[in-house]
């Protein structure tokens, strides 16, 4: 009988044991995956913090650029415009061989006239979100062409559509970035972009045939490390590459939203 009694004991106390583990293991569980979720929840709100201020930085420099847009067309534009108008008042008095010199300088006062305006449409979004982003482009590409920067050529694949207005633009400026590294620092004479509009994603890609560099060598500059930070607040595939003599890629996959 007493046998028997121990060993009941023995099972109680073995049954309490293993609830407490169990309890135990559950409690860990459960602390585990809250804590999980509180770490993730605080990462997200970093993240949209981080995404708040990025977004703020953008608009700072966007009105920037609208600010020195209208500066380069009303102000330097119109000074420009009466400088050509006292030419032409200069030139009705001049004998022709004067006036065929002063030809030259018309020109190149009318030249950077034009110059001025096309700039001014690169930097104004108001502009760009007007004629969209191909023409956008289209735009740029033209002035590097006119001021013999480099050969370019634009292939489009697909039937445009437009997207959210405030992602065009920041995709633009991925672009333009990208265009003002290749004229600084490339050394290039050609530069290819093509513009992909698939049904789920806008695909962008641009090469340059410049001197490349070591990806591995060379620190991240702070327009590499714009455009990373912008393709991420649109949730868009990035990919830059580089190597020594094969110039510079940009690989770019937007995921379309909204379009129209």
């Amino acid at each position: 009988m007493l046998e028997k009694e121990q060993i009941l004991l023995l099972i109680y106390f073995t049954i309490i044991i293993l609830f407490f583990i169990v309890f135990g293991i559950i409690f860990f569980i459960a602390f585990q995956r809250r804590k999980n979720k509180l770490l993730l929840e605080k990462l997200k709100a970093e993240q949209r913090f981080e995404d708040e201020i990025f977004k703020s930085r953008i608009e700072i420099q966007e009105q920037a650029l609208k600010n020195v847009s209208w500066e380069l067309h009303d102000n330097i534009g119109q000074l420009l415009s009466t400088a050509v108008m006292q030419i032409n008042i200069l030139g009705t008095s001049l004998d022709k061989e004067a006036t065929n010199s002063l030809q030259d300088v018309r020109k190149l006062v009318g030249d950077s006239l034009q110059e001025i305006r096309n700039l001014s449409k690169t930097l104004n979004n108001e502009v760009i979100h007007n004629i969209g982003l191909e023409k956008s482009i289209r735009v740029e590409l033209e002035r590097f062409e006119k001021l013999r920067f480099l050969k370019t050529k634009l292939v489009i694949k697909g039937d445009e559509y437009h997207i959210n207005p405030k992602d065009e633009i920041i995709l633009y400026r991925i672009i333009q970035e990208f265009f003002s590294n290749t004229i600084k620092y490339a050394e290039a004479s050609h530069l290819y972009v093509e513009l992909e509009y698939a049904s789920e994603e806008l695909n962008i890609k641009i090469q340059d045939d410049g001197v490349g560099f070591d990806m591995k060598s060379v620190q991240a500059n702070s327009g590499l490390l714009n455009m990373k930070s912008r393709a991420a607040l649109l949730k868009a595939k990035y990919d830059y590459t580089s190597s020594p003599g094969k110039g510079v890629s940009i690989a770019l996959s937007y995921p379309v939203k909204d379009k129209a």
